[in-house]
């Protein structure tokens, strides 16, 4: 079972929401009992110095405990709704057919790789100036890849589209 980074986002900001609703919960109680604990100090002429709940870091820890829920929820929402570029990208290479690129000789991977990185298609022109090429050089590489199932060539105007299979 393959979690991608939506379903994470989604856990993610229902523990930020969760973890808010419970520090508010703890918050609300422990005000309520500093509260009686102040009250209980004044009434028996204390100095408030002697308070507990003046001399508390509860308060502290509980307001860092809302800035970590806040944090995982931005997390979650930057991974739900801020990164699906890199997610598309590769849910379209799952498409492609599986080869293996061991049979591929050293110039034929190149040429696959430069055509993976281009998101499956790319001119034959930009081939040639991309890899330094000649022509025919690169008019045989993808002769060869096409021949091993590889790739498609699609007429284009002047020129073709390669496109992984």
């Amino acid at each position: 079972m393959k979690i991608n980074k939506i379903e994470i986002g989604h856990i993610l900001m229902s523990l930020g929401v969760l973890l808010v609703i419970i520090l508010t919960i703890v918050k609300v109680n422990y005000d309520d009992q500093a509260q009686f604990l102040c009250d209980r100090f004044h009434d028996s002429n204390l100095d408030i110095n002697e308070c507990p709940a003046h001399n508390s870091n509860t308060s502290w820890f509980i307001t860092s405990a809302f800035a970590i829920a806040i944090l995982i929820s931005v997390i979650g929402i930057y991974f739900t709704f801020f990164d699906r570029e890199k997610e598309a990208y590769t849910e379209k290479n799952k498409d492609f057919k599986k080869i293996d690129i061991n049979k591929l000789d050293e110039e034929e991977k190149l040429l696959y790789n430069k055509i993976l990185e281009k998101d499956g298609s790319i001119y034959q022109s930009d081939l040639v100036r991309d890899l330094g090429y000649t022509k025919v050089k690169v008019t045989r590489l993808l002769d060869r890849l096409e021949t091993k199932n590889v790739i498609e060539r699609k007429r284009r105007g002047m020129t073709n589209i390669i496109v992984l299979k």
